[in-house]
């Protein structure tokens, strides 16, 4: 699969202290993964990702097949969408090793851009019955 778009320079995070600043920040959950965004507030350094694989998803093989398919999904999909100044880390659940790439694909797109998960309406319960 080709894209059109322009690939755009993204860092990587790679000490732990980076990590922990961007707990911090934003949380967006997927079904797939959690992405949390921390602002660095520095409008001209590029942004920076990082990708955790915790130990209970599976043997070093499998952990580090998740991460290559969050790292290709991220340098085809979603690094032109990532701003600058920010910091990404893409925290994988173990349906990343499964799930077709064209879905992983479009939900990392879908939340370093930021668009939130489809909900359904919860009943106003501001109001006395």
């Amino acid at each position: 699969m080709t894209n059109n778009r322009p690939e755009k320079t993204v860092g990587r995070l790679k000490s732990r202290p980076q990590f922990l600043a961007v707990r911090e920040g934003e949380k967006r959950r997927g079904s797939l993964f959690l992405v949390e965004v921390l602002d660095r507030k520095l409008p001209d350094a590029e942004p920076r990702v990082g990708f955790t694989v915790t130990k209970k998803h599976g043997n070093a093989v499998e952990r580090n097949r998740m991460r290559r398919r969050l790292k290709e999904a991220v340098r085809l999909h979603a690094g032109f969408a990532m701003q600058p100044g920010h910091d990404y880390v893409v925290v994988a659940r173990r349906d990343v090793l499964t799930a077709p790439f064209d879905q992983l694909a479009g939900e990392i797109a879908a939340r370093v851009e930021g668009k939130p998960k489809h909900r359904r309406s919860q009943p106003d319960r501001s109001r006395k019955v």
